[in-house]
């Protein structure tokens, strides 16, 4: 079946105001729709109408709400009411004027027959989320430049803390080094338990853990300062205590024979490291996608022209953002490699993870009985 090509469709684009929604969408009905539209606080993430509209020039004959995390190469659509298909056209049009890599829907009203009339493919429902992570049990994308991503699991953290654990776990599953059935709670903290440096997991905790979990699996750490990081929001007190955790596993690190590499690495290296089917465990400050400088793991493992596509296993359902903005996400270059710069001194923290090793045994013979 040829992939869907999207009419020619005039559009207007106008923003989100859940206070005062135009009479042409009040006119279109939809009430459950609209309604869920205006139950989050959206404003972080851009929150635009595109409406198509009608033969009259005056009402609509459809319209979607269509989002975005700041400082990435995708819109989602919300919903879309009326004439769907024009409507999500339209979206697509619009994301394609803007140079962007992906569309998102989710899944709140779609069908899967109904996405994919559009041209859209089904996302793998998550095999975990926190409880009040919320988000459609469906979602669908389309891509729209060249370059084949191949889809990981998704899966959410379960808590604040466990998202180094859980990117981890996420690429051995999606490198084939690890059952899909096996990402669960008890697996998420059991890395984390490893990994931390109570609560977080610093670059080379992270980088030892993966190592003694997957010994088959080559590890290497990229970290350009060499003092403790990720200690600075607490007292001196408390910072003691977990730098001689940090210096102990530097230790640890040339115990088990995993490198660490003292300079900065570069996005060229990223897009290279994912070339070579590598995954790349990458620490962001969510203040360009989220308004906050917290430390956050980040999984790299696609790339596509202009971005670098990630998987994020934490999503904001204060702001309306749902599992479906999380997984699959495309990044512009420029924009993940600004996010991650760590305040307050600029550092990167990565662990790269490679193929896993594969013994060969076909010319093995059978001991002498």
């Amino acid at each position: 079946m040829p992939p869907h090509q999207e009419a020619t469709v005039k559009s207007s684009v106008v923003p989100f105001d859940p206070v005062a929604l135009p009479i042409p969408l009040r006119r279109l009905g939809h009430r459950d729709a609209l309604e869920r539209w205006r139950a989050a606080d959206r404003s972080a993430h851009a929150p635009h109408i595109v409406a198509v509209p009608g033969d009259d020039g005056e009402d609509w004959a459809a319209a979607a709400l269509v989002t975005a995390r700041p400082h990435t190469a995708y819109l989602k659509i919300v919903d879309a009411v009326g004439d769907v298909p024009a409507a999500v056209d339209a979206v697509v049009s619009y994301a394609r004027h803007r140079g962007l890599a992906q569309v998102k829907w989710e899944g709140w009203t779609a069908s899967a027959e109904m996405a994919a009339a559009v041209g859209f493919a089904p996302l793998r429902a998550p095999l975990a989320q926190a409880q009040d992570a919320g988000g459609p049990g469906s979602g669908y994308v389309r891509w729209l430049c060249d370059g084949a991503v191949t889809e990981p699991p998704y899966y959410g953290q379960t808590t604040h803390f466990t998202c180094g654990a859980v990117t981890a776990l996420v690429a051995q599953a999606h490198a084939g080094a690890l059952p899909w059935e096996s990402l669960d709670r008890p697996a998420e903290l059991t890395l984390w338990r490893d990994a931390t440096n109570f609560p977080a997991c610093e670059p080379v905790g992270l980088g030892v853990a993966v190592r003694r979990a997957w010994p088959s699996s080559p590890v290497a750490i990229f970290l350009d300062v060499k003092r403790p990081v990720l200690l600075d929001h607490y007292p001196e007190s408390e910072q003691e205590w977990r730098a001689v955790l940090q210096r102990m596993s530097r230790t640890d690190a040339g115990r088990v024979g995993v490198p660490i590499d003292s300079g900065l690495l570069p996005m060229t290296a990223i897009r290279s490291a994912i070339g070579r089917r590598e995954h790349v465990l990458l620490l962001v400050s969510l203040a360009g996608m989220q308004g906050f400088d917290v430390p956050h793991w980040v999984l790299c493992h696609g790339a596509v022209p202009g971005a670098v596509v990630i998987e994020d296993p934490w999503a904001n359902a204060s702001a309306g953002d749902t599992w479906v903005d999380a997984h699959l996400l495309p990044v512009p270059d420029a924009s993940l490699d600004a996010m991650s710069m760590i305040s307050p001194d600029r550092f990167r923290g990565a662990v790269v993870i490679g193929c896993p090793e594969r013994r060969d045994t076909s010319s093995s013979e059978p001991a002498d009985e």
